[in-house]
């Protein structure tokens, strides 16, 4: 795919970038060496590779899902300016 000055400001305008004409020479430079890069990346043979999520074989550890801390909510809803029920009453804001 060529890729023309015209399609650099024009992606510039859509991001909203401020691009002047010898930076949107540039970055033409730069985005056709990123796009042969994928072409020449389609043209390699994927048959049977497994697609990856990550290229390292690792695990996230993960804590026990159980409770740490003491419930607390009383304590915080009398410093609370109006509660009822457990929740919090706050103003309107949308009619």
């Amino acid at each position: 795919m060529a890729l023309e000055h015209a399609d650099v400001l024009r992606a510039a305008h859509l991001a909203r970038l401020g691009l002047d004409e010898s930076e949107a020479a540039h970055y033409l430079d730069d985005l056709g060496r990123i796009l042969e890069m994928v072409d020449q990346l389609q043209g390699l043979d994927t048959e049977g590779v497994a697609p990856l999520a990550h290229p390292l074989d690792a695990t996230q550890r993960l804590r026990a899902d159980e409770v740490t801390e003491t419930d607390q909510r009383d304590t915080f809803q009398r410093c609370a300016p109006a509660v009822e029920n457990g929740l919090y009453l706050v103003p309107r804001v949308v009619e």
